[in-house]
């Protein structure tokens, strides 16, 4: 490159500031993927909102892996009584699900009652209705 700072085309190549601008930017783009990975619920047995026969167990699908130490899931009839075995668990062979057992349950309104933290650190709870007819 001649000393006048131009490429053998004619074009000067772009400042050092330039390049690492760009790529503080594409990495500002990027990271957002990483930091917004808190755990949401994808599905779950029994669905939300509707009514089925007596389910032996809640599950709830999240659309992350999420820590078995910190996430846990709870059953109350309508009259806000704890219903489920008390036995919350992270499949071992899927870290997206959540799953508790619970007794015959009677006909009536339910609802599901979730905490979890995600692998990146971050706590969301949230809870559903569901009916056993």
């Amino acid at each position: 490159m001649p000393l006048g700072g131009r490429s053998e085309g004619g074009r000067r190549p772009p400042p050092r500031c330039l390049v690492r601008a760009w790529l503080l930017a594409t990495l500002f783009l990027l990271a957002p993927a990483a930091a917004c990975a808190h755990a949401f619920p994808d599905h779950s047995e029994p669905r939300v909102g509707h009514t089925v026969d007596a389910p032996r167990a809640v599950r709830v699908w999240f659309d992350g892996a999420i820590e078995p130490v910190f996430s846990t899931l709870r059953v109350e009839d309508g009259d806000k009584r704890r219903v489920d075995n008390g036995d919350t668990r992270v499949d071992p062979r899927d870290s997206t699900l959540l799953e508790v057992s619970v007794p015959a349950l009677p006909p009536g309104p339910y609802q599901v009652f979730w905490s979890v933290v995600a692998r990146d650190g971050h706590r969301t709870e949230g809870s559903f209705p569901f009916r056993v007819k």
